[in-house]
């Protein structure tokens, strides 16, 4: 199949050490289910982390390769993600969680929000912690993906992911040696396509990879990715594009108004009974 070709390039929104690729105002809406995507990249202190906070009619996944996280929930999880493992929020209805990174130096990491269909966007929260050991791996020579949702398949080995995501999509990052170039196919159905580079310098699409945020791509075609000298990395989505609208509320995203404005009731009196107990003792 052909190469999909480059449609845009996204901005860089900077805020100390996160950077907003992706937000439900800009491309959020061509790329949704992706409706989301921020890049933490900075030095930190142990205790650094996010207070308790609120979502409902999305998904968050966090991926934080360089650190463990203290983690807790109002679904009743509470604990340490080893780093590299994946926090999955399904924030249903309305949940609270918070995240407290124990290491220190430099560290980076992503955290994406998904789009919920009807049916899911309201439904019971659910809070999944996937152990770094559970993060399903595909390595061929010069190549090692790490798939976070959907299921890929390399030299006829496949992957899937043991994260529910109510989508037809697929989320990963891929690291390629020096000089290495892999072609990524993704199913025919998946209209919607971007990549970021992070690591390394890289060439997409057999021409270096324009400066700047997410790379948008044609809704059909392959996407090839080719190392330089220094190796690459790259963090990859694809999917089935979602049909629905984004009606958007602070840290909510639902597909209706009627179904934000129950989401915010929720999260108004889930939070009205957060117990001190949630607060972390570090």
């Amino acid at each position: 199949m052909n190469l999909r070709t480059l449609a845009q390039v996204g901005s860089l929104h900077r805020q100390g050490p996160i950077t907003r690729l992706i937000s439900p105002e800009d491309l959020g809406e061509a790329l949704k289910p992706f409706i989301f995507l921020d890049y933490f990249a900075g030095e930190i202190s142990p205790g650094f982390g996010f207070p308790m906070h609120p979502h409902s009619g999305i998904a968050t996944l966090t991926w934080q390769p360089g650190c463990d996280v203290r983690y807790r929930d109002t679904t009743g999880k509470d604990g340490t993600l080893k780093a590299g493992g994946l926090e999955w929020m399904n924030a249903g209805g309305g949940a609270w969680h918070q995240g407290v990174l124990l290491g220190q130096g430099r560290v980076m990491g992503f955290q994406l929000w998904v789009a919920m269909p009807p049916g899911v966007e309201s439904g019971p929260p659910l809070g999944q912690y996937v152990a770094p050991t559970d993060v399903p791996i595909l390595a061929a020579e010069g190549v090692e993906i790490k798939l976070f949702l959907g299921h890929l398949r390399l030299a006829e080995k496949i992957a899937i992911s043991p994260i529910t995501s109510h989508q037809v999509m697929n989320y990963f990052t891929v690291s390629l040696a020096p000089g290495v170039r892999w072609r990524y196919a993704p199913p025919v159905a998946h209209d919607v396509a971007w990549a970021f580079d992070y690591a390394g310098d890289v060439l997409m699409q057999g021409a270096r990879a324009p400066t700047g945020g997410v790379k948008v791509f044609a809704s059909s075609g392959d996407m090839q990715f080719e190392a330089g000298s220094r190796g690459g990395s790259i963090l990859v989505g694809s999917a089935v594009r979602h049909p629905h609208p984004l009606v958007i509320g602070p840290s909510s995203v639902h597909t209706s108004r009627e179904a934000l404005d129950q989401g915010l009731a929720q999260i108004e009196s889930a939070g009205s009974h957060l117990p001190a107990a949630l607060e972390f003792h570090r």
